[in-house]
């Protein structure tokens, strides 16, 4: 994310030019020339000097040029400059009288009502619309980790009742799309019938189970001196075996080592299995992705606006969205898509 620093170091002549090729752009999906610039400008300029404003901007990384002898448009650190600094937000009443009547039609489950909001934000922004259901704790039947990126994974969660979830977190450092695949095969061996949270308390005890084993076949080595434990307890702990040459002549302390170490490796993808599951509980707040910062959309140079919506307890449940091109009219879609949020949010939460 670009430093907001530096657009308080933009002077206005600066400021005003980068503004009207993001907002050019936003409206015609062209790049924006310094002649056209010179015409909506506040201050009667040359198109020379609007051009050299523009140059400085491109050597900020805050425009760029598709063609030599092109006029400009934003990059995608300039979108998101824009986006965070200098975007106004309005929503008109059209726009939320559309949206009011979604709400209006009569009281009916939380699918239904969360279908008719998906259809009515893809229809009144004509883009594609996301809706993320409230979390749902029935038990489970499959489920799935998804690597999409080095820091970002899906969990696809699919219940007895026929539900599916999707759930975007974290994952631990240094795992890879195979430890993802072997973490699923190993939970859903004994997933079904049990929920999320249930699941979550059978791992912890598997880590206990083997943590004790552990403990139990390594006691009499630390007790001799044969062994020392490093960092016991924590995630980095290892046992350290001390004369080696005496194992060789004691095939049952040989045979404990050999145990030991299988049980450190099943520890380890125990350990790991549990954190993804209780990664699979954290939700995000309020975010735009553009371009590339989704790794989702990246590939189709699409963009999403999404805004969570809560309960009753401040709690987030869900999360409804729009996906479009990088150049959405931003200004218009942020503030549909936040209302909708909370006319959401206020519904399930049973209030008027």
């Amino acid at each position: 994310m670009p430093d907001k620093a530096l657009l308080s170091e933009m002077n206005d002549r600066s400021r005003e030019v980068f503004r009207l090729v993001v907002e050019g752009y936003l409206n015609t999906g062209a790049p924006v020339g310094s002649r056209t610039l010179t015409r909506d400008m506040t201050e009667k300029v040359s198109a020379a000097t609007v051009r050299n404003v523009m140059q400085d901007l491109e050597y900020m990384g805050l425009l760029g040029s598709p063609h030599v002898s092109a006029g400009r448009i934003p990059t995608q650190t300039g979108l998101r400059m824009f986006v965070d600094g200098l975007l106004e937000v309005n929503m008109n009443g059209e726009d939320r009288d559309q949206i009011d009547k979604t709400f209006g039609e009569g009281r009916d489950d939380v699918n239904t009502l969360l279908d008719r909001v998906g259809s009515a934000l893809s229809g009144v922004t004509r883009g594609a619309s996301l809706v993320m259901t409230p979390k749902h704790e029935a038990p489970i039947k499959h489920i799935e980790f998804v690597s999409l990126s080095a820091d970002k994974a899906l969990v696809v969660l699919v219940f007895a009742d026929g539900q599916v979830e999707n759930r975007l977190f974290t994952p631990p450092a240094g795992q890879t799309p195979s430890s993802m695949r072997e973490a699923a095969n190993f939970v859903n061996a004994f997933a079904q019938g049990r929920t999320l949270s249930e699941l979550s308390t059978v791992m912890q005890r598997e880590v206990e189970a083997r943590r004790n084993e552990i403990d139990r076949l390594a006691a009499d080595m630390v007790a001799s001196g044969i062994a020392v434990w490093e960092n016991k307890g924590e995630s980095t702990e290892r046992l350290i075996v001390r004369g080696r040459g005496n194992l060789l002549t004691d095939s049952e302390n040989a045979e404990d080592l050999d145990r030991i170490r299988v049980l450190f490796d099943d520890l380890e993808r125990k350990r790991d299995i549990a954190e993804f599951l209780d990664l699979t509980e954290d939700g995000d707040g309020v975010r735009i992705f553009i371009g590339s910062e989704n790794k989702l959309f990246s590939l189709s140079g699409s963009s999403l606006v999404v805004s969570p919506y809560m309960n009753a307890d401040r709690k987030i449940i869900g999360a409804v969205g729009v996906i479009g091109p990088t150049r959405l009219n931003y200004g218009r879609i942020v503030p549909i898509v936040d209302y909708t949020a909370q006319l959401v949010g206020r519904v399930l939460s049973g209030q008027s």
